[in-house]
């Protein structure tokens, strides 16, 4: 035991270090000890200086520093913080984990990790304007990016990467915030709030790579490689194409072709209808099958535009020997003759898988101006006619697939010019109703449906410059054309003045430049002063002169403008039935 000096007023020895108790081998600290006689003797007074020994210098032997306490910090200590101090501070922490991930942990304790997830949270948003600078700016390179194999694949891996961060964040968080210090009710609210948080954060950005994913498979799947095709003469032109192969049909034939010719500019787009039973179709001199039908295709009444596909791929697939589809690229070529434009790509959709397409976007909205049938027909092999299966009576109508394939393809009491009526409608309804809710909301059946029916020859390079010049496109009226009724008399298709025809495109597209406007009433002045000017007559061929473009059942929306022909040269009982008119709400 230590030795006690009685003389000291209290019982034990006491030590400026603050230790009572000293063992007996350990020596005593000289300025203590100095301070201890001083007291003991009573020579110090309080007139005096302080004691050595009570300086607030440390001696090296007195070992490391005690930390600072942090009672007073309620960020790091909530355990010594009044009740509505820890409430405040738990919604703090949550709140600025959701705006600013990692700022918890660097405030309340885990500064490594804090710093870390604070440092990627800064690229995160620097991505992100980046982005929206390209989207203003460049939104073709954008595009480029998001669809791009390398790139979408580091998109994924990144998105994937952050929610499970993100989400052991809000455990961390939960961790600092200490519910047991809560009371029962805010507790429960705490745990309610964070769990929400994990699902919202972290199942928004799993779900957001879940898309990229299948975007990424569905471009893969449907776009080919190659170099990125320009405008020409400042448009784009793209051949549309709807396929049928079924059973009563010997190949696939594309029943319905459209070319769309897009301003690369403002994105007024034009759709010019070919009639499948154009004879004598031309090609173009740079074409393999120019050497076969250098006269047009003229090999008998069977030739005609829509046969071009199956006599390719049954008889001259050799003249494409690095084409994948060498029917669809003829195909291209013929409407290339057709009209006088460069065509620089197609896309051929399977009709028999066209109604999934419409279900998947949540059907179409149509004005209906006649009763159209569902069914009819002749039945090949027995001769004898169809059932009328129902009706798609006339007024606005919300077709779903079935119907909606129904009203694009019905012949019963109608001509092959009144059906491509209805399809250009259905064109322009999916063209309108096609928008980012739609598109995000049905994402996975979109993408499913266009691997199952469509097929293109549009390289993954130009998808950004497609998707830029459609976003273009809603902005304008959809302006429609067409070699045949009721442009042109019956006799056109089969007489058929292609240096006409290609005169009146040259035409029509001049007027559409992206001045609705300007392309509505303009050439409306144009058609009036052409009647006034020249006798109604119709060529030699056939043709009828086409003079400007009228804005038809456009209504309240996006409508359909059209081109009339001058001073209605074709006869009126030639003009669309009731069961071939129609608009878009």
């Amino acid at each position: 035991m230590a030795r006690r000096n009685t003389d000291f007023p209290f019982s034990t020895e006491l030590h400026v270090n603050g230790s009572s108790d000293r063992p007996d081998d350990a020596a005593p600290h000289p300025t203590a000890t100095k301070a201890y006689e001083s007291v003991a003797s009573g020579s110090h007074t309080a007139s005096d200086e302080p004691p050595a020994g009570a300086t607030a210098e440390r001696h090296p032997g007195d070992g490391p520093r005690r930390s600072r306490s942090r009672v007073g910090d309620p960020l790091r200590s909530p355990r010594f913080a009044a009740p509505a101090t820890r409430t405040k501070r738990a919604w703090w922490l949550l709140g600025t984990t959701l705006l600013v991930p990692g700022s918890a942990q660097l405030v309340a304790g885990r500064r490594g990790l804090g710093r870390i997830a604070v440092r990627v949270t800064a690229v995160v948003w620097a991505l992100v304007l980046a982005a929206l600078l390209l989207w203003v700016v460049w939104r073709s390179a954008l595009i480029w990016l998001l669809t791009n194999t390398v790139t979408s694949a580091v998109l994924m891996y990144g998105l994937v990467a952050l929610a499970i961060g993100w989400v052991l964040l809000w455990f961390d968080t939960l961790r600092l915030i200490r519910p047991g210090l809560l009371g029962d009710g805010m507790r429960r609210a705490v745990v309610l709030v964070t769990v929400l948080a994990m699902l919202v954060t972290g199942g928004g950005l799993g779900y957001a790579a879940h898309l990229v994913s299948v975007a990424r498979n569905a471009v893969s799947d449907i776009f080919g490689g190659g170099m990125p095709f320009a405008p020409e003469d400042g448009r784009y032109n793209i051949l549309l194409m709807g396929g049928d192969a079924g059973d009563d049909r010997e190949g696939r034939r594309p029943d319905s072709m459209t070319v769309l010719s897009i301003d690369a500019s403002s994105g007024q787009t034009v759709t010019i209808s070919l009639p499948r039973n154009l004879q004598n179709v031309p090609f173009p001199a740079d074409s393999p099958m120019n050497s076969v039908y250098p006269e047009g295709f003229n090999c008998g009444d069977e030739c005609i535009m829509n046969a071009v596909y199956t006599d390719v791929m049954q008889n001259h697939k050799d003249l494409y020997p690095d084409v994948a589809d060498p029917g669809a690229q003829a195909t291209k070529e013929a409407a290339e003759g057709v009209t006088g434009l460069k065509i620089q790509a197609y896309a051929l959709i399977d009709m028999d898988g066209f109604a999934s397409l419409v279900d998947a976007l949540g059907g179409i909205d149509i004005n209906v101006g006649g009763r159209v049938p569902i069914g009819g027909g002749t039945n090949l092999d027995t001769g004898l006619k169809n059932p009328i299966l129902g009706w798609i009576e006339p007024g606005t109508q919300h077709m779903d697939g079935f119907h909606a394939l129904w009203y694009a393809r019905s012949r019963e009491g109608a001509t092959d010019y009144d059906r491509q009526a209805r399809q250009r409608c259905v064109q322009a309804a999916m063209l309108a109703q096609l928008n980012p809710v739609a598109v995000a909301t049905k994402f996975d059946e979109l993408a499913s449906s266009g691997q199952q029916i469509l097929e293109t020859d549009i390289p993954q390079s130009s998808i950004g410059s497609m998707v830029t010049v459609a976003t273009k496109a809603k902005d304008h009226e959809l302006q429609a054309y067409a070699a045949g009724p009721p442009y042109y008399d019956q006799s056109f298709p089969t007489y058929p003045d292609y240096a006409q025809f290609q005169s009146d495109v040259s035409r029509v597209l001049a007027n559409a430049n992206g001045d609705d406007a300007q392309a509505a009433g303009g050439a409306r002045g144009d058609a009036a002063a052409s009647s006034a000017d020249t006798p109604g007559t119709v060529g030699s061929q056939g043709a009828a002169r086409a003079g400007g473009v009228s804005a038809l059942g456009g209504g309240a929306g996006v409508g359909t403008a059209v081109v009339v022909p001058a001073a209605l040269k074709v006869p009126a009982q030639e003009q669309l039935s009731p069961n071939g008119t129609c608009s878009v709400p």
